[in-house]
Formats: C-alpha cells, sequence, structure tokens
C-alpha cells in the first residue's frame, strides 16, 4: 500500500520556540524513523507527510494514499487530537486510530468518565473546575484530592503538588493549572492504589487485550504519581511490571479496560490506564487512543516487547485494523470528488438582499 505517515515532530515545534513541557506530546525523530521502517518492512510505500498544515498543502495539490498512519497530537484546542482524522474524512481517505469523535471525546478525561461511568464501569469521583468560583468545598473526609488539567496527555500538569491534602492545597492547584493551561481542571478522588496501563488492539468485538504492565516508581521518582517528569525520565525513574490475569486484581483491571475501549468506540490499538483505590478496586483514569509509539520509551511498544511481540507485528496489527475501513473510505472519496466536477455553487449576494429576509421563503 502507498502509506501516508502524520505526525508532529518535536524537533520542529522546540526550535519554533515551544517549551520541552509544551512539545512533550509529540514525536521524537526516531519515532518517525521506526514507523516508516516498520512500515517498509511489510512491503508498503511510506511518504513522511508531517503536521497538520503540510497535510493541507499536499491535499490541495491533489495529492492522495491508500492509508494514512496517523500519530498528530495536534498543536491546539480541546479537538487537536480530532483534527487530522476530520480532515482525511473530509477527503474520504482511511487512516489509522480512532475517529474525530472518540479523539475529541478521550482527550477530555471529564467526559471520557462520564462515558465509562454511564457504561457502568468504576471510575473516580470528581468535579470539573472552569473557574476559581468552582472549586468545591469537600469535607476533610474527601482528601486527600488529585488535580490535572482536564485535557492533557504525557503527565503533563501533574506533578507531586498534584496530590492535594486540604482545601487551601486544592484552590492553590487549581489556580497554578488554571492560569498555566487556560484550560478546565479536573479533581478526583486521589487513588492510592496500584497503578496499571493496559494494552489493546482491534476495534469494536474484534478488540482485545493484549496486555498489562504495572508502573512501579523507583526511590528517586516524585512520589505517589505517574507524573510528566517520572514519564520523561522513565528510564530511570520507572519500572514497567509485565502482570498476568492469573492474579485477581489484574484480571479485573484488564476486564474494566477492555469494556472501556469498548464502550469508547477506541480503533485500531491503544491503552487504558488503571489505578485501584486504597481498598484495591480498579478504577478508570483515562484512555489513550492514540499512544505513543516511540519504540523504547513509550508504553504500549514495552508492553509488546515485554510480551515477545516485535515492533514491526505491533505495527502490522494496526494496519490491518485500519485497512478494513479502506473499502468505505473509496466510496466516500469518489462521491467527494464529483463535488469538484461541478461548477461552483456559491451565489454573490447583494448588500441589500443579504439584509432581507421573505418570511414565504422560510
Amino acid at each position: 500500500m502507498h502509506i501516508g505517515l502524520t505526525y508532529d515532530r518535536r524537533a520542529t515545534y522546540l526550535a519554533a520556540g515551544w517549551s520541552v513541557e509544551q512539545a512533550g506530546e509529540f514525536d521524537q525523530d526516531e519515532t518517525i524513523d521506526a514507523l516508516e521502517s516498520a512500515l517498509q518492512s511489510r512491503g508498503h510505500v511510506v511518504d513522511r507527510i508531517g503536521h497538520i498544515r503540510q497535510l493541507v498543502r499536499r491535499l490541495a495539490d491533489g495529492q492522495r494514499w491508500d492509508l494514512v498512519f496517523n500519530i498528530c497530537e495536534g498543536a491546539f484546542g480541546a479537538g487537536r487530537e480530532a483534527q487530522v482524522p476530520a480532515l482525511l474524512e473530509a477527503y474520504g481517505i482511511a487512516y489509522t486510530f480512532s475517529d474525530p469523535l472518540v479523539m475529541g471525546l478521550c482527550l477530555d478525561k471529564a467526559m471520557a468518565k462520564a462515558m465509562v461511568r454511564q457504561a457502568g464501569l468504576a471510575a473516580p469521583d470528581g468535579w470539573l473546575v472552569r473557574t476559581l468560583d468552582e472549586v468545591p468545598h469537600p469535607p476533610n473526609r474527601f482528601f486527600p484530592l488529585f488535580v490535572k488539567p482536564v485535557a492533557e496527555g504525557t503527565g503533563k500538569g501533574i506533578s507531586t503538588a498534584s496530590i492535594v491534602h486540604d482545601r487551601r492545597g486544592l484552590l492553590e492547584q487549581c489556580r497554578t493549572l488554571l492560569e498555566q493551561f487556560r484550560q478546565p481542571v479536573l479533581v478526583e478522588t486521589y487513588l492510592a492504589g496500584r497503578e496499571f496501563t493496559v494494552g489493546l488492539i482491534g476495534t469494536g468485538t474484534a478488540s482485545r487485550v493484549l496486555g498489562t504492565l504495572e508502573i512501579r516508581l523507583t526511590a528517586g521518582a516524585e512520589p505517589g504519581v505517574y507524573s510528566f517528569y517520572n514519564k520523561e525520565y522513565c528510564e530511570r525513574l520507572v519500572e514497567y511490571i509485565l502482570v498476568r490475569p492469573a492474579d485477581p486484581t489484574v484480571a479485573a483491571v484488564e476486564q474494566l479496560a477492555l469494556d472501556a475501549w469498548q464502550a469508547l468506540g477506541c480503533r485500531d490499538a491503544g491503552r487504558i490506564d488503571v489505578r485501584c483505590d486504597a481498598d484495591g478496586k480498579p478504577c478508570f483514569l483515562e484512555a489513550n487512543p492514540l499512544a505513543g509509539l516511540h519504540p523504547t520509551h513509550s508504553d504500549l511498544p514495552m508492553l509488546c516487547t515485554a510480551l515477545g511481540i516485535s515492533y514491526e507485528q505491533l505495527i502490522d496489527w494496526i494496519v490491518s485494523s485500519a485497512a478494513c475501513r479502506i473499502p468505505q473510505a473509496a466510496v466516500c472519496r469518489r462521491k467527494l470528488e464529483r463535488l469538484d466536477e461541478l461548477p461552483d455553487d456559491r451565489q454573490p449576494v447583494s448588500a441589500n438582499s443579504s439584509r432581507q429576509c421573505d418570511p414565504n421563503k422560510l
């Protein structure tokens, strides 16, 4: 297949003046190189496209692909991960991973949690804080609480300060995050138990659990949180332990993850993050329908390595899952291309007529 590769290259954004944390979700050159190599190893012809603005120019020039392998995180807005999928749908081009609706839903942690809870699955209680006036006044028994931006990934905005023990700390951390990220803040019950990330492959009823890593912090890590700092330097700060469903807790974690994956409508491959409360009950934390794919640094490829699954096999599974949508995308593309064959349907509007309304035509 002729496969286009869309991505946000971290070095490009750093060169444009973004901070390390601001560019934290974007991909390193090693990821892009590894993806290209894995796709080529399966006989595909790979065309590096780049970020969304480069994609727009290529589409305007009339270029098309059988499939786009999309790992663009997007730069701005609550729908940033949905932008490339939506654009490709407008041109009738199939792509990897979830559709625009699911991408937008999962980026908003509060909305994703609401959907999961509606499906009858466990998730921590909490509040969405849009302004300081909305910071709750929970009784002391509700503390500690956990505070994080509602629509960030890669642990951005998460540190030891995210765990707050009283109303004053809650107010200050909400203030800090509201000012820094300019988006609502999610306040949740702090889950003090074991933390896991579950890898999944496939779509709908064909999806399945690949396996599970337990996340354990080392002595030098920021304690109690899988923070941006701990993720950025995970090679020395985090232990990733392959765990099996023979452990009843792991079995419950994997069932919760699969149920959440299907309830949210995620596709092809990704991760569900789960943490247990103080009593050991697994709770949904968040969904990652656009999981990182660095071959040695990202959780999903690390899980595959622990399972003896090659990086090339993981990428091939993703492509095979997405390729099922190529025929329908081709039908849509042919219908859309007929629009380009028609005359421009924009009609000039006079200054007077734009201000008038004929009630008989309503």
